[in-house]
């Protein structure tokens, strides 16, 4: 008995991507594989002496179940010269962005791939993009070749529409990186030449102090002019616009103290503030590039592009030919096979057309189409090859007119940070204290001390802590949202998250999940006929097949004959002289049975025994996340799906909720807006593009993605499906985020405090403003890093 436990635990996982395995008929080496796709990989890198694969994670590979994509279009020209990134006689570089890139073995396998295949020369793999430069000699390898061999080890390159059509904007931060390190330099420099002066100087250091002060002052220069260059242009476009930012007084503050440190050292009145300027100015650069460094390996602005294959099927006269979307024509006759997306508006000409157009409507039942019916781009054949006569070209197709409708446009968002808000004030109070200073020691007959005293309010009040709380506080923030599988756009979204007041939840793919399936029975099986539907189910690796397999749970070792599988209808076997038929109502001859979902109909020999409906099941946690989030937020669902799980629904909501169903994208926007002229601050959780308006107008729009590197609409937020149930922490940890931002602009406060009282008397030494303003920034710095990551630990995230 024991011996049977350990066996059923060791091949409890497949040896190469860990998928549980339920009844394994494949065994290699001592080791056990989920599918003959996994096996085969294993023995592609055993064949290649890659065997190291294994050692450095367990189970690193990814599940091989899947069809392979077809990637026969890559044999045309055309197409493939807008993917490579350089081309000559012989070699060819092409950057491939691969999804299943996750672990170091992933990395190592990758940049080792000349050894599995002698003509790619070269493989660099970027990780945090999960993108593989290759080099390779397309005269012996065809692109279309490498890609296949990508595909055979489990590492498919994802190539979408928007691969061909490259556009987008590329957040290129090697400009302000020069600025950091240049003003580093300068900072490191003038720091060291003012050390004679802090610390006393002897009679030798005495007779080069004018010597050093210049040196100061050149090393100041190219930080005002080079490295604080968008702080004064920043600041003169917002007094342009009447309007008070915080880059106006920083701007100010630099000015002043490169002015004042000319002054005392062209008049060898003193040594002047040029450390403490390039101080300055490198930490807040530094506080710059950490705010915009944000995830760049997530797009946020998707479009439809990115959802449609690169080339369809046409059928010619000299047979089927793969184009590329931009040659498709009006009147071009297109095979579209199971799975795959219609590309653009068509007639059905041929095929039984079974269309799921959840990503467009919301709704999740396949829809049918007879002959000579229009289909709109954007669905996906959920049955067998179907053939269709193109009637518009795909910039005027529905889904396109859809998608860059003008109520779909990017809304300016309204919302104003806290550091926005504040340095609406700061200025006007730090210029009255300034000019209050000076005034006070003018009338006192005083004008050095009145100099001295407006110069170093305007020193120490410079608002560089203010400046660096935020964006170290919402940088660290967002570290730990990405930590947990929801990517944040930019740090500005989560002060947006922490306003809001009022949540929206679309159904299908958002509160329902693609990768959770319910399944239910209509009909009587007995204990002999659930194993004989077992045993045909087992012979398919349709996903429906396999739910059905895992519903029956019965152990069937019957023989099979005869299995014939008949893609998008159904399946049959011969089983011990009854013909077993599993598939749909068309395939079973069975009349028209309305129900919802994915159906499979049973029939055993001539009598017809029932039928499967599936479902997409509730996410995991929903009930928990609703209640979590009951007492602080109007909660509410649009689904553009119908009611049918209505009841269901309102056990769920609280019973003050709005529950609307059959809602079309441009009412699922009309709601939105609905609630905000109440006054709300609404965020729009959904998926599809049906919810692209919707997401785009609320005050932060969060899409729910179970492939965050599939498409996703444009939208604040991406969440990964396997983190929905975190929501509620995220938001209230958003609130937290916010605190330490309010707590760590009090400790700014309190260090100018104490610095304006000496800068109002006008004795600020340099020494004071070089100890005290570095203090402050570290002490901003290290708060908000601790604060933030103990607030984290605090919700467990």
């Amino acid at each position: 008995m024991a011996v049977t436990k350990e066996k059923v635990q060791q091949i409890e996982k497949c040896y190469h991507c860990g998928d549980k395995i339920d009844e394994t008929g494949y065994h290699l080496d001592d080791h056990d594989f989920c599918c003959l796709g996994c096996q085969t990989v294993y023995q592609v890198l055993h064949n290649g002496g890659m065997q190291q694969y294994y050692r450095y994670n367990q189970h690193p590979g990814k599940s091989n179940k899947e069809k392979q994509a077809d990637f026969s279009y890559l044999d045309e020209p055309q197409i493939a010269a807008k993917l490579v990134d350089f081309k000559d006689d012989k070699m060819t570089i092409i950057t491939f962005y691969i999804p299943a890139i996750h672990c170091s073995s992933c990395i190592w396998l990758l940049e080792n791939l000349y050894r599995l295949n002698p003509n790619v020369l070269q493989s660099r793999v970027d990780f945090m993009k999960k993108q593989a430069s290759i080099t390779f000699n397309h005269t012996l390898l065809p692109l279309k070749d490498l890609v296949y061999l990508l595909a055979n080890i489990g590492y498919d390159p994802k190539i979408t529409l928007q691969d061909v059509v490259k556009e987008g904007n590329k957040n290129n931060l090697n400009p302000l990186v020069a600025k950091i390190a240049v003003a580093g330099f300068c900072f490191g420099n003038s720091m060291l030449f003012s050390f004679p002066d802090y610390f006393g100087m002897g009679a030798f250091e005495k007779e080069y102090a004018s010597f050093f002060g210049y040196i100061n002052l050149a090393f100041g220069l190219p930080v005002l002019l080079y490295c604080a260059s968008d702080y004064f242009k920043s600041a003169y476009v917002s007094l342009k616009q009447k309007r008070l930012n915080l880059d106006v007084p920083l701007a100010l503050g630099i000015l002043v103290l490169f002015l004042r440190s000319a002054f005392e050292v062209i008049t060898q009145t003193g040594a002047g503030f040029t450390d403490t300027l390039c101080s300055l100015v490198f930490f807040i650069l530094i506080g710059k590039w950490v705010q915009q460094r944000t995830y760049y390996h997530i797009s946020f602005e998707r479009d439809y592009r990115s959802y449609f294959p690169v080339a369809v099927t046409v059928l010619t006269e000299e047979g089927d030919k793969p184009v590329q979307l931009a040659d498709i024509n009006i009147g071009d006759r297109i095979l579209v096979r199971n799975n795959e997306i219609i590309p653009a508006d068509a007639i059905l000409l041929k095929g039984d057309a079974a269309i799921d157009f959840s990503f467009v409507t919301g709704e999740s039942s396949p829809v049918s189409r007879t002959l000579g019916e229009i289909i709109y781009a954007g669905g996906r054949q959920t049955g067998e090859a179907i053939e269709l006569e193109v009637i518009k070209p795909i910039s005027q197709s529905y889904l396109t007119k859809l998608w860059n409708n003008e109520n779909y446009k990017d809304y300016d968002k309204q919302f104003q940070t806290f550091v926005n808000f504040i340095s609406k004030y700061f200025t006007v109070v730090l210029l009255a204290i300034a000019f209050f200073a000076a005034l006070y020691w003018a009338v006192d007959g005083s004008a050095n001390r009145a100099w001295g005293a407006f110069t170093a309010v305007l020193i120490i009040a410079c608002p560089c802590a203010l400046a660096l709380s935020s964006p170290f506080t919402l940088s660290a923030a967002l570290s730990i949202f990405d930590r947990n599988k929801f990517y944040v756009k930019n740090t500005a979204a989560i002060e947006q998250m922490a306003t809001i007041d009022t949540l929206v939840f679309d159904k299908t793919g958002t509160i329902s999940s693609p990768k959770a399936t319910s399944i239910y029975f209509e009909g009587t099986l007995s204990a002999n006929e659930r194993k004989l539907v077992n045993a045909v189910c087992r012979n398919s690796s349709h996903p429906l097949s396999r739910e059905i397999v895992k519903w029956l749970d019965v152990c069937s070792d019957i023989a099979v004959r005869n299995f014939k599988e008949f893609p998008g209808k159904g399946m049959e076997a011969v089983i011990g002289g009854l013909v077993v038929r599993i598939g749909n109502a068309n395939f079973l001859n069975i009349g028209n049975i309305k129900t919802d979902g994915s159906v499979v109909f049973i029939r055993i020999g001539d009598e017809p025994k029932g039928y499967f409906t599936m479902e997409q099941a509730w996410r995991a946690g929903l009930s928990a996340l609703i209640e979590d989030f009951r007492p602080h937020y109007d909660l509410h669902l649009i689904s553009g799906d119908n009611d049918r799980r209505l009841d269901a629904l309102k056990l769920i909501f609280p019973s003050e909720a709005c529950l609307m169903f059959n809602q079309s994208p441009m009412e699922k926007l009309g709601r939105i807006q609905q609630f905000q002229q109440e006054g709300k601050h609404v965020c729009m959780i959904g998926d599809g593009l049906n919810d692209a308006g919707a997401l785009r107008k609320a005050d932060l729009g969060i899409a729910v993605s179970d492939d965050i590197n599939n498409f996703s609409p444009g939208c604040d937020a991406i969440l990964d499906g396997e983190s929905f149930s975190k929501l509620s922490d995220f938001f209230a940890f958003s609130k937290d985020a916010v605190k330490v931002i309010h707590m760590s602009f009090g400790i700014s406060l309190l260090y100018n405090i104490i610095g304006l009282s000496f800068a109002i008397q006008g004795i600020m030494s340099p020494l004071f403003a070089a100890i005290l303003m570095p203090i402050s920034t570290v002490t901003i710095i290290s708060f908000t890093s601790l604060m933030t990551r103990w607030y984290a630990k605090r919700h467990k995230l």
